[in-house]
């Protein structure tokens, strides 16, 4: 008997793929998800892609029906988690929060990628950013940015690591006038900002959450934010456009992607979810609480945004000399 139901099981499984491939785009996605979906972070947990991710994670997954799962494969600066995205069936079920980091900077700073940023991926939605902040210690001579750019002495700069959106950010300042700044790299913001406050180094392009106690607390003075709006928690740092440098504009962003041949209808969805899941209360205080910007965009708009970050950071690779570490 047992044989027997296994084959009608298998039959009618066959039937509902072949009527779901034969349906049109409505019903397909009103079909979707067909099982949980896999979230990957290509970065180690904790960090702030990693609490992103979970953040979305449970109302995505109400929204959805079906469990949303975060997986972290970090290894290659976003690397080893992008390619494995890449690789995934084109499904809608895999998806990968990444940075600009992993999609607009790598393809200049690694010779060979596993994965083509543009060609392999679907934008689906960028979800958020995080300012960089551009600061100094509270003992500096420095105390605004035009100030900085036209020092004649020679300086040095931290940043998170080569390739980091921080130090590309210093690299385009040099570019600006004058300013003789030799690059210190850390692995992390973390012993960056100590060796800024201890006045070892002379000024960093931050994230924002490792750097706002310090400003508030008076220990790093701030010159600017690289967004293009001021941030929600320092309102009286002025942009990097205020500032008089607009080509510094630098927003380090969040967003999600999925397999590049993943249905429209599919992609359309998922946008759907989330954006909605964005403008939900508690997850934009969770995301506010990191110091981010929510965002939530049209798939398109993130493609052109993503496009656009590609050329800029190019050059800047090029112009630096900066290679992987």
């Amino acid at each position: 008997m047992k044989p027997f139901v296994d084959k009608c099981v298998g039959a009618a499984q066959l039937i509902l793929a072949l009527a779901l491939m034969s349906a049109g785009p409505e019903l397909r996605a009103q079909a979707f998800p067909s099982g949980p979906l896999k979230f990957i972070v290509p970065y180690a947990a904790g960090g702030s892609t990693d609490i992103i991710a979970r953040t979305l994670a449970d109302p995505m997954a109400a929204k959805l029906g079906q469990q949303v799962v975060v997986v972290n494969q970090p290894g290659a600066g976003g690397g080893v988690g992008s390619a494995a995205v890449a690789r995934a069936p084109a499904d809608g079920l895999t998806l990968l929060l990444a940075t600009n980091g992993s999609h607009a900077i790598n393809p200049s700073l690694y010779p060979s990628l596993a994965y083509d940023p543009v060609k392999d991926f679907q934008a689906v939605s960028m979800v958020a950013s995080v300012p960089l902040l551009l600061v100094v210690p509270s003992a500096s001579d420095i105390k605004a940015m035009r100030d900085l750019v036209e020092k004649k002495r020679p300086m040095s700069f931290g940043s998170a690591g080569v390739g980091s959106s921080g130090h590309l950010t210093g690299e385009m300042l040099k570019l600006e006038g004058p300013l003789d700044a030799n690059h210190i790299a850390y692995r992390g913001d973390g012993p960056n900002v100590l060796d800024l406050i201890g006045g070892r180094i002379h000024f960093s392009f931050v994230n924002m959450p490792a750097a706002t106690n310090h400003v508030k607390s008076g220990m790093l003075r701030p010159l600017a934010v690289t967004t293009a709006q001021r941030s929600a928690q320092l309102p009286g740092v002025p942009t990097v456009s205020e500032a008089g440098y607009p080509r510094l504009q630098v927003d380090p962003w969040y967003g999600v992607f999925v397999a590049a041949a993943t249905p429209h209808e599919v992609v359309a969805r998922l946008n759907q979810v989330i954006n909605a899941s964005l403008q939900e209360p508690g997850v934009r205080k969770r995301l506010e609480d990191l110091g981010a910007t929510t965002l939530g965009t049209t798939p398109d708009a993130f493609a052109k945004a993503l496009a656009a970050d590609i050329a800029k950071f190019a050059v800047v690779v090029k112009a630096s000399g900066a290679k992987p570490e």
